[in-house]
Parts: C-alpha cells; sequence; structure tokens
C-alpha cells in the first residue's frame, strides 16, 4: 500500500506527552496516527464517541478539577463498592 505524506498542527506540550506515552508503549507517533486513520476507515466515523457533556458531567468534571491535589485511586473506589455492596 502506498504512503502519503502530510502535516497537521498539533498543541505542542500534547503532541511532545502523547509521544512519549507512545514510544513507553511501543509504538511511534505516526504508527498511532495511522492506527487513528485505520480505524476511522474502518469504523465510518470517529473510532469512540464524541459527544457534549450532560449537565451531570459537567458538574462531575468541575467537582473534579476543584479537589486540588486530593485524588481517590481505583482502589479506593473498589473498597467503597465492596462497602456499598455488602
Amino acid at each position: 500500500m502506498s504512503k502519503t505524506q502530510t502535516t497537521i498542527r498539533l498543541e505542542e506540550h500534547d503532541y511532545k506527552e502523547a509521544k512519549d506515552i507512545l514510544k513507553y508503549i511501543g509504538m511511534s507517533y505516526s504508527q498511532a496516527v495511522n492506527m487513528f486513520n485505520r480505524m476511522v476507515v474502518l469504523e465510518r466515523g470517529l473510532p469512540f464517541e464524541a459527544k457534549i457533556p450532560n449537565d451531570e458531567t459537567l458538574k462531575a468534571m468541575k467537582e473534579g478539577m476543584e479537589l486540588d491535589g486530593e485524588y481517590i485511586t481505583l482502589d479506593d473506589l473498589k473498597r467503597e463498592h465492596e462497602t456499598l455492596s455488602h
């Protein structure tokens, strides 16, 4: 299959962070973009939902940003769920 070259404009910080993450998992930025492009073709659209958040989600996002360093881990959530389930 022949290749084509393209130019895209990205936020520099996001680009650098994405490249570092992809490198960590053993994938180049170019490979990731090719994978995304292929998934768009296969799905005949974005390979994920792209929705405007509803009011409840926006409220939760705002609350999350206001935590100011207070984080809850997945293990914390699991323990809380187990407590509520019993």
